[in-house]
């Protein structure tokens, strides 16, 4: 069969949508990276230890991986356009309110809500790239929308130092939840799902792969918890626990650990903390582009997408470990340069696999599973490597733990997720128990 070509007006969907989802990402991770630019001031104005520090950067954390559970079955039955606007508003209005905290619990209930919010966030995304391109063509858009992971934080150093610089941290706090409620408003006047599109028979070619568009029933409990039953969502689950663990080691913890470990001022932490989160949009757009072409080379739509997801995760536990030993602080930025561009990598293979191993109305139950495994990770980083440093008086033994982390889930997408998607009918079926393994 001949490779099925998009429509004009479906290309200028996907131009919107991909520049919308990149707006919300990009705030996503700026509004994720104020606590950690703001921390040492905001420890010393609060009376926060390091230890307590840690619990904060992960309530947030905590809240993201639980809601993301709801969030995914949320996302198949109402879609996108809402339940983003929705979490953009929230995540915002949290983000704001921050700025007004006078202690330790205001606070984390604050990051709750920004948790609660950020969630549907990713796996909007991967039912955005599911619902309007075709399958040989997903690796890319989810590269696109998967590098704000990297270029928020890339962002976000610069940018939030020189705003709490000129105004102060509560200030910071504010400006950029008034930016997302901006952007909540655009992608709801902006976005429609593809229900709301009256497609031509050529489009609806495109967009099923020369096939017939099943009617895509909201998913039910049953067949979402089916969905647990799958090998498939295991390996998701605990290969991306290792990705975002290592880029949430260094989201939460970067800044202070080149000013506590590396002896800088805060004014160069913000400018050399940036450095390798650009990296990491340079991983997860050239990766995206080389799993497309390595589909339409022949390689199955999983293995296109899981082979460089593990290339990616043993670059970054190996540099992980070579940055705790770096004798300089050049060295170890350079070091964690490439672990950046491993967890853009990495993690856009993450999501690009999601769009691949689910049906069509499962895409954002399953990424919203295998997210949750991931910010599980995720919410046990800062914490841990809160009490390793306060317990060593060093960042080396935690990031040799983050090495070890990283390398054991690129076994687990070696070894456990298999080269099989979950099927429709498969999950249809899920008023009965299946073992794991009986896909």
């Amino acid at each position: 069969m001949s490779e099925l070509k998009a429509s004009p007006r479906i290309r200028r969907i996907q131009r919107s949508a991909l520049i919308l989802l990149v707006l919300a990402g990009t705030i996503n991770y700026v509004d994720r990276a104020t606590l950690a630019i703001g921390g040492s001031t905001i420890r010393g104005e609060l009376g926060l230890s390091i230890a307590e520090m840690g619990l904060l950067l992960s309530a947030f954390l905590w809240a993201y991986a639980f809601a993301q559970l709801p969030g995914g079955a949320l996302i198949d039955r109402f879609g996108p356009r809402r339940l983003l606007a929705g979490g953009l508003l929230v995540w915002s209005v949290a983000q704001a309110a921050g700025g007004f905290v006078s202690s330790f619990s205001q606070f984390v209930t604050a990051r709750v809500f920004l948790g609660l919010g950020e969630a549907p966030m990713f796996s909007s995304g991967a039912r955005v790239v599911k619902d309007w391109y075709d399958v040989r063509s997903r690796g890319l858009p989810t590269g696109i929308f998967n590098c704000t992971s990297t270029l928020g934080p890339s962002i976000a150093p610069p940018l939030l130092t020189a705003l709490m610089l000129t105004f102060g941290w509560r200030w910071m706090f504010i400006i950029v939840g008034i930016a997302g409620v901006m952007v909540a408003v655009a992608w709801f006047a902006i976005y429609r799902e593809p229900e709301e599109v009256g497609l031509t028979a050529e489009e609806e070619r495109y967009l099923t792969d020369g096939g017939a568009r099943r009617k895509a029933e909201p998913i039910t409990f049953a067949q979402w918890r089916h969905l647990f039953a799958f090998r498939v969502t295991w390996g998701l689950v605990f290969g991306f626990f290792g990705i975002v663990y290592l880029l949430w080691l260094f989201q939460a913890w970067l800044p202070g650990y080149l000013e506590m470990q590396r002896g800088l001022s805060l004014q160069k932490t913000g400018w050399l903390a940036a450095i390798p989160y650009l990296f990491g949009v340079v991983g997860s757009i050239g990766t995206g582009y080389v799993a497309d072409r390595l589909m339409r080379a022949g390689l199955s739509p999983i293995n296109s997408r899981r082979f460089p997801a593990v290339v990616a995760l043993v670059l970054m536990g190996t540099f992980t470990y070579l940055a705790a030993i770096a004798p300089s602080t050049n060295l170890a930025v350079a070091c964690i340069a490439v672990v950046m561009f491993g967890a853009g990598a990495s993690s856009a293979m993450g999501w690009a696999l999601v769009s691949v191993c689910a049906p069509e109305n499962n895409t954002g139950s399953l990424g919203s599973i295998m997210n949750f495994g991931g910010y599980i990770g995720g919410a046990l980083a800062p914490t841990v490597t809160g009490f390793i440093v306060q317990a060593t008086g060093s960042f080396v033994p935690a990031l040799v733990v983050g090495a070890l982390i990283g390398l054991a889930s690129a076994a687990v997408y070696l070894l456990v997720l298999p080269n099989r998607p979950i099927t429709a009918d498969q999950v249809a079926a899920g008023g009965r128990a299946l073992p794991v393994g009986a896909e």
